[in-house]
């Protein structure tokens, strides 16, 4: 299995209980397509001023998640990412090993 990094910018005007359902949504895609999660870093990245804004939006919360996955795993979540509108920017690479 290939180890990929993801990291996302949910939008802050959902609330913090909706932002914890979204990492848990993505977390759950990522188990449910037959990989694993390595970790889901929030708490040294977490809310933060954009450098420019997105939708008329100045702040983001930062997720970073390390997973590991077979080749079609990326491809499902960035289109899972691409369907949701409190996500503000996305970028899924794969991971030095």
């Amino acid at each position: 299995m290939t180890k990929y990094e993801s990291l996302y910018i949910i939008s802050t005007t959902i609330g913090d209980e909706a932002i914890a359902e979204k990492i848990a949504k993505f977390s759950g895609i990522v188990e449910s397509n037959g990989g694993s999660i390595v970790s889901v870093d929030t708490d040294s990245w977490g809310k933060r001023k954009l450098a420019y804004a997105i939708n008329y939006e100045t702040e983001g919360y930062y997720v970073l998640m390390t997973f590991e996955g077979d080749s079609e795993l990326p491809k499902e979540l960035e289109r899972n990412f691409k369907n949701d509108e409190n996500i503000l920017r996305f970028i899924v690479t794969r991971a030095e090993a």
